[in-house]
């Protein structure tokens, strides 16, 4: 078949999505695909959900777009006010954007412009982890910390400085606790902005638990909490983007309300819409919504499709069906017995490394030489072939190379819909097993 659309890559050739099924995608040739990773940790309520469907078509009925230079609308003012309901203590405004970049860019801009609005113009310097992921855009690439993501567009970004990333499985020493490793690298953090000097630093910005680019990394215990305190002690923003691990994919609506902590700016996509509509959002405190207000009371910043009526009318439907429907609950309540799955059939194979993450948000690590923790050669492709491999067997996966420096290292990311039964976790892990006997 010819087409005309650019996708991701110039080679191959995908199969066409023809429906949707619950937690399965049937192709237009009737094979059915288990969306084990929710296509990248987004349809958190599968394929075919009725009532975001109806809601989306309710509002169409009504209007679908109004520009927000000029109006609100009902579906935006009532999902900002059940997110602020929901959502860790001190953050009371919502910025709806289209999705996780615009939301980064967002929460990076704001944080700038806030401190000019309270006479601290020196600030303008983000610091964040090596191997992190933020988005693509040039502000939120210029953020992440993936060496393969953002080598050749390397000219373009802004300077930002990283830091260590809390990956206990490769960078905890023999010799200390995981509280005392968790400590010793959030204390990076205070190095780096001694080194830059506090009054040039504006924000640091991290995921609570990893995603893409190493496979449900979560932090230990105290990690962020440390961090909150270097980040309070020097008068810079935290920024936690949950836009791959928040909105229930851990188990709780927000990921960092597990580490007990509250950002100064949130950002959230992805489960936000669950695939029903693209939507993206930046959750700010009172304190830097006041500071605008206080001052210009105009945020520099704008998108076309901010707000947009039919998208969060889909978004509220999700929230709703997360909220109101035990999901959470599910969420912990398979993501426990799935990560058993995983670990009774692979936790003593000899090719996984670490099997890790929180709630429906799990990871793989792949090695070579589990004593050792040595990587497999980027030469053996082993996250593509998985990947390959698993599709053939008709599940969706979300495997990835370059885990450990965005070269070496290879690992895999599951996120099926909260919806998931038991009976599928049998699905999953049996296809995972014959994608492994392919590969290993």
């Amino acid at each position: 078949m010819s087409s005309h659309v650019f996708g991701r890559a110039t080679v191959g050739q995908l199969p066409v999505a023809a429906r949707g099924d619950g937690c399965y995608i049937i192709d237009a040739d009737g094979k059915r695909y288990f969306d084990g990773s929710g296509g990248a940790a987004v349809s958190c309520l599968g394929h075919s959900d009725a009532a975001v469907a109806n809601a989306i078509k309710s509002q169409l009925d009504k209007i679908a777009f109004a520009h927000t230079g000029f109006f609100t609308s009902e579906p935006a003012e009532q999902l900002a006010d059940r997110l602020i309901e929901n959502a860790p203590q001190g953050l009371e405004r919502v910025y709806f954007v289209s999705g996780g970049s615009e939301a980064v860019e967002a929460a990076i801009k704001l944080a700038r412009q806030y401190f000019l609005e309270i006479g601290q113009p020196d600030r303008h310097r983000v610091i964040a982890r090596r191997q992190s992921y933020h988005g693509n855009t040039l502000g939120a690439l210029a953020a992440g910390g993936n060496e393969w993501r953002r080598r050749q567009f390397a000219p373009l970004l802004v300077e930002t400085s990283h830091i260590s990333p809390c990956y206990e499985y490769r960078d905890r020493c023999s010799d200390e606790s995981a509280y005392e490793y968790g400590q010793r690298v959030a204390n990076e953090l205070e190095e780096e902005i001694q080194r830059l000097g506090a009054e040039s630093v504006l924000a640091f910005i991290a995921e609570p638990v990893v995603g893409a680019t190493a496979g449900a990394v979560p932090p230990v215990e105290g990690y962020y909490r440390r961090i909150r305190e270097i980040c309070d002690a020097n008068g810079i923003l935290l920024i936690l983007d949950e836009v791959m691990c928040g909105m229930g994919r851990t188990g709780t609506l927000f990921a960092c309300e597990q580490d007990r902590i509250s950002p100064d700016i949130a950002v959230i996509a992805k489960g936000l819409g669950a695939g029903y509509q693209p939507i993206g959002a930046m959750l700010c405190s009172g304190a830097i919504y006041e500071a605008i207000a206080a001052g210009t009371g105009f945020f520099q910043h704008g998108h076309t499709y901010m707000g947009h009526p039919l998208a969060t009318a889909a978004s509220r439907a999700v929230l709703g069906a997360i909220l109101d429907r035990g999901l959470l609950a599910n969420v912990n309540d398979k993501g426990r017995k799935l990560r058993a799955e995983l670990e009774l059939v692979f936790g003593q194979h000899p090719n996984v490394g670490d099997i890790r993450g929180r709630g429906l948000f799990l990871g793989l690590e792949f090695v070579e030489d589990r004593e050792t923790k040595a990587p497999f050669d980027p030469s053996r492709k082993i996250a593509a072939n998985l990947k390959k491999r698993a599709f053939e067997a008709g599940l969706i996966c979300y495997p990835m190379s370059g885990t450990i420096d965005g070269a070496r290292g290879d690992h895999m990311l599951l996120a099926p819909p909260f919806i998931i039964e038991e009976r599928q976790i049998d699905e999953v892990v049996g296809k995972l097993d014959t994608a492994f006997k392919a590969v290993f």
